[in-house]
């Protein structure tokens, strides 16, 4: 039976490793918070999908201390290593068996158990799925890797409005993707001040 690995690059939630740039909008304090805030989220919605889930995270000795695996709830703690992020996320995949292999972060606080079931579900009909992310990038996408599995990560326009764009761009032309509902990561204080506001208006109804 092929698996099903749900890999998660993360940072822990400390001053001026993780949300720096939420941290010039908002404070070093405020970042913090809202980085434990998302990490605890997305935590708690991979442990209850029921996937098999690994987290990479940096700096690299993170996973090899106790207090390092306890930010992660307990989960499996491997190090990112050196590089840029196409290749700390092409390493994620190498490690990966064959099977379905998602990928996401830990900046969208609206990820659910729920969403990514629908990932799974909808990556057995596919080539490919994303969850777009409101600023052009995405908070998951998941492929299939088999034998001879082509990294889609080349070249790619990080942290900006085309990552996702540049990503399915490497996909085989023949590649059927599917999509899930978009959802705010949060990077910057504008980010944050948005999802504020969408829980609001949700709320009201």
């Amino acid at each position: 039976m092929r698996t099903i690995s749900l890999l998660i690059f993360a940072k822990p939630p400390r001053m001026g490793l993780s949300k720096t740039r939420l941290a010039e909008g908002l404070g070093a304090t405020e970042a913090r918070r809202i980085a434990s805030f998302t990490l605890a989220s997305t935590l708690r919605a991979a442990r209850a999908s029921g996937l098999e889930v690994k987290v990479y995270t940096t700096p690299d000795r993170m996973g090899d201390t106790p207090n390092g695996r306890a930010v992660f709830g307990g989960l499996p703690v491997h190090p990112q290593g050196p590089g840029t992020l196409t290749e700390r996320l092409e390493r994620g995949l190498n490690d990966a068996p064959p099977g379905m292999v998602f990928f996401i972060g830990s900046d969208a606080p609206d990820i659910t158990p729920g969403l990514l079931r629908r990932a799974v579900r909808g990556l057995a009909q596919h080539d490919a799925v994303f969850g777009p992310a409101l600023d052009g990038g995405f908070w998951l996408f998941g492929m299939h890797k088999g034998p001879q599995t082509r990294s889609p990560f080349r070249r790619v326009r990080w942290s900006g409005p085309h990552a996702m764009e540049d990503v399915w761009s490497h996909l085989p032309e023949t590649a059927r993707v599917w999509l899930l509902p978009p959802l705010i990561d949060i990077d910057a204080a504008p980010d944050w001040d948005s999802w504020r506001l969408s829980r609001r208006k949700s709320h009201r109804k």
